[in-house]
């Protein structure tokens, strides 16, 4: 917290001198009401809240020609979705180097670096580039935003513009800090440890015709978990693997624009609840949704987004039968319909909400924790509007 507090204090002194070319700095302010019926998602009394708060601060500062240094710190309240108070999302050194072979550009960076490999994940952290405070769950899962927003490690992108294509590699290796929240969706509230990120690989590409009205992608994720149990623990030692694969793609017409992104990730876990315990599993899902612009100020969406967490019991009834009936089969998916809308107030001024209607659970909490059921309804709805300000 000092780290992130001496981090904010330089970023703000600076400011003083923005009017100077190489430094610039911007913000924002969030505040919404927000509300979960049904399970605790959001809370845990199905109120309404005001946990819906986001304000941030982020600087640019050219060090030479073709070196500079960005950075962002974070308040963030939202509920039981993740660690609420200040983080650090990111502080990286970025090197641009102009001219490569063949016509290609390059773009490193060094340091915390913001994940670029997903279709939302490097804007996941402004309200303002967000359609929705809650984005779809199947990729972007709240429960561990801050690992999936950026890791501390090394991230190159690689460009290339011609008369018919646009094309853009990225690779990047690093890991991030697993707090007490992130461990407990992961292990359940019973554990006492300390999680690990190893290490966390990720590849990507993406392809746009000059026209820019497609874009098509791929990517891949590969990451190693350790856990070193406390003296009192009912967790003992063990590892996990986690693997990823997915597709985007995204279209865009005067009015429309379409988006969705595929996945299927690989869990495989050693130790942990036994000493010979080994079991590997495998999710899948996705999302689509559909934004339709009526004009400058203001615009719509409807989305579809579903997950089930082990692709051989879709609808969860093995998981119930092992647990003797204790986790219902509906925390094995979760499916969510979404409507959206968006004002633009005033030209730093939007007023934004949201609703969906979920069926399923399995995002919504471990499946390890006591009394998983009491966490969440088959079916079950949350709804947020949020006015946001950037400076």
């Amino acid at each position: 917290m000092r780290t992130k507090i001496i981090i904010a204090l330089c970023m703000l002194s600076g400011a003083v001198n923005a009017a100077q070319s190489d430094f610039s700095w911007h913000g924002y302010v969030s505040q919404g009401i927000t509300q979960s019926q049904g399970s605790s998602f959001i809370t845990d009394n199905g109120a309404v809240t005001a946990e819906l708060t986001e304000i941030g601060l982020n600087g640019y500062y050219r060090l030479a020609e073709n070196i500079s240094i960005a950075g962002q710190v974070n308040y963030l309240d939202g509920g039981n979705r993740f660690e609420q108070g200040t983080r650090l999302d990111y502080l990286f050194i970025d090197w641009k180097i102009p001219e490569l072979a063949f016509g290609w550009k390059a773009q490193v960076h060094i340091g915390r670096y913001k994940n670029r490999h997903w279709l939302y994940s490097v804007t996941r952290d402004v309200p303002q580039t967000r359609y929705t405070s809650v984005l779809p769950q199947s990729v972007y899962f709240d429960g561990f935003r801050d690992v999936a927003l950026g890791s501390n490690g090394i991230q190159t992108s690689f460009s290339h513009f011609s008369t018919n294509n646009i094309w853009e590699v990225n690779w990047s290796y690093g890991r991030s800090a697993i707090n007490d929240s992130q461990r407990d969706f992961l292990l359940g509230n019973e554990a006492r440890g300390k999680i690990k990120q190893e290490f966390v690989h990720q590849a990507s590409v993406f392809w746009q015709p000059s026209s820019m009205k497609w874009k098509l992608g791929a990517s891949w994720l590969n990451s190693d978990f350790t856990y070193s149990p406390a003296q009192q623990d009912n967790r003992l030692a063990g590892n996990s693997n986690v693997e990823r694969i997915m597709l985007t793609a995204q279209y865009f017409a005067e009015n429309w624009e379409i988006s969705s992104e595929l996945l299927r990730e690989t869990q495989d876990n050693e130790g942990l609840f036994a000493p010979n315990f080994a079991r590997k599993t495998r999710g899948e899902g996705g999302f689509v949704q559909v934004r339709y612009i009526f004009n400058s100020e203001f615009s719509g969406l409807i989305g579809y987004d579903t997950y089930v967490s082990d692709e051989s019991d879709p609808d969860g009834k093995r998981l119930e039968a092992m647990s003797g009936g204790t986790i219902p089969a509906y925390f094995g998916y979760q499916d969510t319909v979404t409507l959206g809308a968006r004002w633009d107030i005033a030209p730093k001024w939007r007023l934004q909400g949201e609703y969906h209607w979920v069926e399923g659970a399995t995002r919504v909490v471990s499946l390890l924790n006591d009394n998983v059921a009491s966490h969440a309804d088959k079916r079950w709805e949350m709804w947020s509007l949020q006015l946001m300000y950037k400076f």
